[in-house]
């Protein structure tokens, strides 16, 4: 015999059922429904009768959904369905939404204050969350990313050093090592394109833990001098190429060099930085001394960050047995350390993110506090009709239920504009944030909508809370009509809202003092100076093939300088391989004739003729280059101040033979003033200018630079130049164009960048406050109204009144002010890292932040005062 009775209809579809039908008619339903299953069941099967109550409680929706709204609408409550005392929740929640929408829009003024509050602050938070999001917390393209690490002296390590120790480095799997290496892609008909990429050893994809999505990746053996050349190619340069499922183990002209290509990596790998786009198999000479490489290892089984303490010194061990260090400035075998990948590429922008990100937070808890605070005052004004309704039956649970379904309702509407303003402010955010390089990894997706509205909700459950307390604790009719004959609901109210806005004071106080104290670190960056003009310049970085001979690449450079020249507005164009402000870089060891060996590196560059007049640097003795020094004349070089001050003091450096290398020597024509050679804070360092046209060996890379008599249009010559240089010249692809002014900003940190959007953030966490301060004084005017009329009837002052009322908002500023202050004193410290010049309790960023908040609040409760000092006595008493 078949046991009918276990083939009940999907769980799902019972409780559809359940949520949608009435109570009274519930039971009924579900029973018909579930013998109808159990009989379609025995008659075509249980997958067939399941499809069957799935189309029923799918068909049915609509029609019950319809249903209980007009029921909710009308007002049709019978006793059967339980709404005496709240009824099903779906039905009584029904008619206090549409409650809810009625009252909002009987008051305009209040809903787009409180809807504009929160989708500000949703808003802002869900955009600046989502970058936040991808850069600090999804996972790196690295597999278990948590065992690879970046050792120190990154940049500066030698290809002898790593072919010495390979494959013996203490505490790690596998070590390789990388650098920088940009090359030009030539391809027939198609101008000279730029790709960036890197030069690694073979272990570098097995370090990262990746393999190939087409082919495969370096092998051994492939990354040394005499090597075959390959290249790996990323999945945005393949698809660039056409998407050649065959391209594996075709030539590609890559630096003038043909190089096969080994493989394809898979969308969304990238290392070491997302516009990385191919990557090839490093030429590593076992003789080679310049530290150009950057080592990049994962730790071995058991190891962890925190444990290679040991390994590195057993390193470094290995490094003093096998190498010399007599300069202690580049001495690898003091301070040994290792990061993690996920701390070496976002450690600097971290601060800045999560700056922006607690700001962000601030701003939404003020929109919270304000949002409350205005609630509070429409409850308050609807104490009169909560008496009414309590009188006839109303419970405190369902006016607490208006009062949060009226709140879910803003914070549904607030979510949805919310998420337009996240995501219109995205790309805004990407600009603005100090992301660098990794600003490619943040994508805009429809998680930064649902992250908006769900902030959106939550805050307005959160802000419901305040007003929900009120009704709870004061819900009965003899509380509620007592407070109708002065308009309100009594002190605890007055006592809420004033709480809240001291909140509101105090977080914004702690945002203006932070800003404060970032505003004057980025003036004190600012007033250093570099050593150039970097107003009025425009920068372009350029790339030549490396199969070109030095007289090639001179020529070119040359070319490309004439046609600048021609371009008007100029006033006078030059070319370095390394310009300042781009951190420390192109250090080589200086000898000066009838000296011994000093042990000492210094700044190093090649320049042009007009390099130090496009710069902005002086002659400080002798002289600059001139036209006669060129090839074939004696070879000349010029020093700046800190090079003649700290090998020559005492005497003139002029006539002074200098050593480029063991058969090359240039006699010293002039001194230059200091320019800031590798970053900003690192004051003046040591540097020489060799002439360009007079080197015998070119690098690949250089930046051309053109000064402007027209600053007021430098990005149009900017725009110029890089055009100029794509059209003219077919040996140079051009890398960035920008101007000397951006990099000086890039130079000022990360600070730099993220000071104006906090000052943004500041400015609206006032107008927040300002706005709480006038909503909680016009709420105290109007509950004292009738006070305020006899006072005056009496023969008081409207000034009077006026000071009255602005003391009252000037305490509630005094003391949000504070408690901020407080706050700010203790939670500066996470700004250490991007200060400079100020200290964390800096008092003229304290004061400043009191001082506009206490203006903001003066401003924000005059209107109110001046509202209560004009009361017309007569009618207030007329009220009476």
């Amino acid at each position: 015999m078949t046991r009918l009775p276990r083939w009940r209809p999907p769980l799902g579809v019972r409780a559809i059922f359940r949520a949608l039908l009435p109570i009274a008619e519930r039971d009924e339903v579900l029973s018909e429904l579930t013998a109808e299953f159990q009989r379609r069941v025995v008659a075509q099967g249980e997958r067939a009768a399941r499809r069957w109550a799935w189309r029923q409680a799918l068909g049915s929706t609509p029609p019950l959904l319809r249903r209980g709204w007009w029921r909710g609408m009308t007002g049709f409550e019978p006793n059967a369905n339980r709404l005496r005392p709240g009824g099903p929740m779906y039905e009584s929640w029904i008619m206090d939404v549409r409650y809810a929408v009625r009252r909002l829009m009987s008051r305009p003024l209040y809903a787009s204050l409180a809807i504009a509050t929160l989708a500000l602050g949703a808003g802002g938070t869900a955009a600046v969350y989502s970058v936040a999001r991808t850069i600090l917390l999804d996972p790196l393209p690295i597999v278990k990313e948590e065992h690879v690490g970046v050792l120190w002296f990154n940049g500066s390590w030698r290809e002898q050093e790593f072919l010495r120790l390979r494959p013996n480095f203490p505490g790690f799997q596998r070590l390789a090592a990388y650098r920088p290496d940009d090359l030009t892609l030539e391809s027939a008909g198609q101008p000279l394109r730029l790709i960036p990429g890197i030069a690694a050893s073979s272990e570098l994809f097995d370090v990262l833990g990746r393999s190939a999505m087409l082919g495969r990746t370096f092998r051994q053996g492939e990354d040394l001098v005499g090597a075959e050349p390959v290249a790996v190619l990323s999945h945005s340069l393949w698809e660039e190429l056409g998407s050649d499922p065959n391209i594996v183990g075709k030539p590609l002209q890559l630096g003038g060099v043909a190089r096969t290509v080994a493989g394809v990596m898979p969308r969304g790998f990238w290392f070491p930085s997302p516009a990385t786009r191919v990557w090839t198999a490093a030429q590593m000479n076992p003789e080679d001394q310049s530290g150009r490489y950057t080592l990049v290892g994962r730790i071995a089984e058991g190891q962890t960050m925190a444990s290679m303490d040991d390994p590195l010194r057993a390193l470094t061990q290995l490094l003093a047995a096998n190498f010399r260090y007599p300069n202690p400035q580049w001495d690898k075998t003091r301070n040994p350390s290792i990061r993690s990948a996920r701390e070496f590429f976002v450690g600097d922008v971290k601060p800045a993110l999560v700056a922006t990100l607690t700001a962000m937070a601030v701003i939404l808890l003020i929109a919270c506090a304000n949002v409350a605070a205005l609630m509070l005052g429409q409850v308050e004004a609807r104490a009169n009709e909560n008496g009414v309704r309590a009188a006839l039956g109303a419970t405190r649970q369902r006016l607490l239920q208006q009062l949060l379904a009226e709140s879910l309702l803003l914070g549904a509407v607030a979510g949805a504009i919310g998420a337009m303003l996240a995501v219109a402010g995205f790309n805004v955010l990407l600009q603005a944030l100090p992301l660098g390089v990794l600003a490619d990894t943040a994508q805009l997706d429809w998680r930064v909508f649902w992250a908006s509205v769900a902030a959106a909700l939550a805050a307005s459950v959160l802000v419901a809370t305040v007003p929900g307390t009120v009704v709870w604790r004061g819900g009965n009719l003899q509380a509620m009509l007592a407070t109708t004959r002065t308009s309100g609901i009594g002190s605890r109210g007055g006592a809420l809202e004033s709480a809240l806005v001291v909140g509101q004071m105090a977080l914004a106080v702690l945002l203006a003092a932070g800003a404060g104290l970032l505003v004057r670190s980025v003036v004190n960056l600012r007033s250093i100076d570099p050593g150039v003009d970097v107003d009025g310049v425009a920068v372009v970085d350029t790339i030549m093939p490396g199969r070109m001979t030095t007289e090639e690449r001179r020529l070119a450079v040359e070319a490309a300088l004439a046609a600048l020249r021609a371009l008007p507005g100029v006033h006078s164009v030059g070319a370095s391989q390394k310009l300042p402000l781009r951190r420390s870089g192109w250090n080589w060891g200086l000898t000066v004739r009838g000296r011994g060996d000093l042990n000492a590196t210094v700044a190093t560059r090649f320049v042009t003729h007009d390099y130090f007049t496009v710069m902005g640097m002086s002659v400080r003795r002798g002289r600059t280059f001139a036209s006669s020094d060129r090839t074939g004349s004696e070879r000349v070089v010029i020093v700046n101040e800190a090079l003649a001050a700290k090998f020559f003091p005492g005497e003139d450096p002029i006539g002074q033979v200098l050593q480029l290398t063991a058969k090359t020597s240039e006699r010293v024509i002039g001194v230059v003033s200091n320019a800031a050679e590798a970053s900003l804070l690192d004051g003046a360092v040591p540097a020489r200018y060799l002439l360009y046209p007079q080197m015998p060996f070119l690098f690949t890379e250089t930046s051309l630079v053109v000064r402007t008599t027209d600053h007021q249009h430098l990005a149009a010559l900017v725009q110029a130049v890089r055009q100029t240089i794509e059209r003219e010249s077919r040996h140079l692809a051009v890398h960035q164009a920008t101007s000397l002014r951006h990099i000086f900003d890039l130079a000022v940190g990360p600070v730099g960048q993220v000071v104006t959007l906090v000052a943004v953030l500041t400015g609206l966490a006032l107008v927040l406050g300002a706005v709480g301060v006038y909503g909680v004084i016009s709420h105290v005017v109007q509950r004292r109204s009738r006070e305020y009329g006899i006072r005056l009837a009496l023969g008081q002052r409207p000034a009077t009144v006026v000071g009255q009322v602005l003391r009252r908002g000037a305490a509630l500023v005094a003391l949000g002010s504070a408690i901020g202050v407080a706050a700010a004193l203790v939670t500066a410290r996470a700004l250490t890292s991007m200060l400079y010049g100020v200290g964390t309790n800096d008092p003229l960023s304290m004061a400043g932040a009191v001082g506009v908040l206490l203006v903001v609040g003066m401003l924000a409760a005059l209107v109110p005062a001046r509202r209560a000092s004009l009361t017309d006595p007569a009618a207030v008493l007329r009220q009476g």
